[in-house]
């Protein structure tokens, strides 16, 4: 083994058991740290349907060890399976000794079986009959009725029988599938619990209480829920499709019955029935994990946002604007003068939506090219693009189908713009459209002027209110010429040559940052200051490491803020003894890509849309945009230095892959940087 790297799935569990902290922590207001609880639940679900799922099938053909740490696929599994089995342990432990106990004493209770009251009891009774009943279709088995397809990460009931049935055969166990449409957490009504009080069931409590009204003449002698997750990985062969929407909806279907690659178990449930489950889904003990509560615990997250108590959540604020777009009745003639940076989420969208909504109304506006990775169902975003492309403008529109868990979505998004007119490109098979770019193309005075948008994050208005990203404005005739050569390449698949103000994968973004990293290691060398801060969220890519080892060991100061993976491995001597990595994990998810470079003082400035990963370098459209304005870069710094400043929310990697929570010391001022972007906005309002 390597040891100069951290394997990327270990490190991966490791993020995932940073988020769990949040569910911890006592400064976090409760019900946020309930939703903390439910994000690590569903991180850990991706994480099997798509990384299990991979090392499986790397196990199954006896691939050779991968990646620069080169463990063996059978001995990773194991790594795997011990840190996600104390994982889930974790999990189950924060639910029943923390969040159960503090969410009742706050008047949040989840009333288990054994505790509802006579009056509960008889309400919940008619729900199953009337709400419960009609959707449900019990069943049992036998040769001409085997077991029924089970859907990915769907909650499902193996029911012990004694008896004969209806026709008298002997019946020896049965099931029952919770349909989609049911909730999964139901409120009991007000008159049922104590003034101020918010009591709420599992369905899963339901069903297991009244399973024997579903097999009458039946005896039920035991009810246990369970889950499998499946392989969610969507198989394209791009040398042999010749469809991509087809083939990827063929795909979508079939991925919800993928191969099993885990099953949660009610820890209740006896051995033969385990057994059972596992033989008949092709499992092995290993891919078993008996859970103490629900399966399916991140649908807690539907009791995250009770409206009535505030004093449960994260006090609300207000997004603000930049001075420039404070207030203005035309914002090209903004934009035509200055450039403009935006940080979300504490800055609002908004602007971005209207900078779109403007651009289809403006009669002098021509042209407007956008690319599309995530924007959500609903979103005001398309709703703009359409109305353009229905008023004549040329509308041009790079859609991801491939953008993972967002096909379905994304598909329907495609259509609705071909239908209304607009020119719709799909990303390249095999090299997704990750970039986040905006073109719009007017005419002034008989001059066609480019103004555009970049960023770091998805074209969404929901998760810009949630994740940390930047958006920068400008009409720089430069910066506008390259946005313009990138999406002719986006369209007509040529590269994109003499770029001024950019850098794109998968053409030129690799070599530009070794050739930046290496430039701080000459000068380090020559006794020059040499320093590199990297803000992203995820560092794997080998070369990269590599480059940054041979600056570290030059004497260059090295910063790294990495949210999630990081397989470089810090503070080893000879090594890397000049590289820090931390992870900021607090109320925002950290997803702004910033790159600096201290360049003998003439500092460099670049926001991207790519990690330093294999896949964001080499396999997809990525691009990176330099900053040049003095201001623009003073904020970036400022920001960047606050993060290397958290005391509150930053975890420190160890060299041995694991994180140590960094905490103020006595009398050493506390530093959050995300509460101070929010306290700045205070100051602004």
């Amino acid at each position: 083994m390597d040891s100069h790297y951290i394997n990327r799935e270990l490190s991966l569990l490791e993020f995932h058991k940073r988020v769990l902290a949040q569910s911890e922590d006592p400064e976090v207001p409760l019900l946020e740290r309930l939703r903390f609880l439910c994000i690590s639940c569903t991180n850990l679900d991706e994480f099997f349907e798509i990384r299990v799922a991979g090392l499986k099938q790397r196990m199954e053909i006896g691939a050779p060890a991968q990646g620069p740490e080169k463990i063996p696929a059978r001995e990773l599994f194991d790594r795997v399976r011990e840190e996600s089995a104390a994982l889930v342990r974790k999990q189950y432990e924060v639910l029943n000794e923390l969040m159960f106990p503090q969410l009742a004493d706050a008047g949040v209770r989840f009333v288990q079986a054994e505790e509802w009251n006579e009056e509960q009891q008889e309400w919940l009774g008619r729900y199953f009959d009337e709400q419960v009943v009609p959707v449900l279709t019990p069943l049992t088995f036998d040769p001409s009725r085997p077991f029924p397809r089970v859907l990915n990460k769907s909650l499902n009931f193996i029911v012990r029988l004694h008896g004969r049935d209806a026709f008298g055969r002997r019946r020896h166990r049965g099931m029952v599938q919770a349909p989609r449409s049911l909730p999964r957490i139901i409120e009991l009504p007000t008159e049922l619990s104590k003034p101020g009080e918010h009591n709420f069931v599992f369905l899963s409590s339901i069903i297991r209480m009244h399973v024997d009204a579903l097999f009458p003449g039946l005896e039920v002698d035991g009810c246990y829920q369970f889950r499998v997750t499946r392989n969610s990985h969507l198989y394209i062969d791009e040398e042999e499709v010749d469809d991509l929407v087809r083939a990827l909806e063929g795909q979508l279907e079939a991925s919800r019955y993928g191969a099993a690659v885990r099953i949660e178990i009610g820890h209740e449930c006896p051995e033969d029935l385990r057994e059972f489950l596992l033989d008949h889904f092709d499992l092995q003990e290993q891919d078993m994990y008996l859970v103490e509560g629900p399966v399916n615990m991140n649908r807690m997250a539907t009791v995250c946002d009770l409206e009535d108590r505030p004093d449960l959540l994260y006090p609300p604020f207000t997004q603000g604007l930049p001075a420039e777009l404070l207030d203005y009745d035309d914002i090209f003639d903004v934009l035509s003068q200055k450039n403009v940076l935006l940080h979300h989420p504490y800055q609002s969208f908004t602007p971005v939506i209207d900078f779109i909504s403007a651009a289809a109304r403006d009669k002098n506006v021509l042209a407007i090219k956008m690319t599309l990775y995530r924007s959500g169902a609903d979103s005001p975003i398309v709703d703009h693009l359409v109305r353009a492309a229905r008023s004549g403008k040329e509308v041009t529109v790079v859609i991801e189908l491939m953008a993972r868990f967002d096909e379905a979505a994304n598909i329907a998004l495609a259509n609705r713009l071909q239908e209304a007119g607009a020119h719709v490109v799909y990303g390249l098979v095999g090299y997704k459209t990750h970039a986040k770019m905006l073109l719009v193309v007017r005419r002034e005075d008989d001059e066609l002027v480019r103004y555009v948008h970049l960023g770091t994050g998805n074209y969404h208005h929901a998760t810009a209110s949630v994740y940390t990203d930047y958006g920068y404005f400008s009409s720089s005739q430069r910066l506008g010429e390259d946005v313009h050569k990138l999406f002719l390449q986006l369209t007509s698949l040529t590269e994109a040559r003499g770029l001024k103000r950019m850098y794109a994968s998968p053409f030129s973004l690799f070599d530009a940052m070794i050739k930046k990293i290496r430039r701080e290691t000459e000068n380090a060398k020559a006794g020059k200051d040499a320093r590199i801060i990297a803000k992203i969220n995820s560092l794997s890519e080998p070369k990269i490491i590599e480059a940054l080892y041979e600056a570290s060991e030059a004497g260059v100061t090295i910063d790294l803020i990495v949210r999630g993976i990081c397989s470089l491995r810090p503070g080893v001597k000879g090594l890397s003894e000049s590289v820090h990595v931390r992870s900021i994990v607090g109320r925002f998810l950290e997803h702004s890509r910033v790159y600096y470079f201290l360049n003998d003082g003439d500092e460099e400035f670049y926001c991207s849309s790519a990690d330093w990963m294999d896949r964001n370098l080499f396999r997809r459209n990525e691009s990176c945009f330099s900053i040049r304005q003095k201001a623009i870069k003073d904020k970036l710094r400022k920001h960047l230095e606050l993060f290397l400043a958290d005391n509150c929310q930053a975890w420190i990697l160890n060299s041995d892959g694991t994180y140590a929570r960094t905490t103020p010391a006595r009398g050493e001022e506390r530093i959050s940087a995300q509460e101070t972007f929010l306290e700045d906005l205070a100051t602004q309002g």
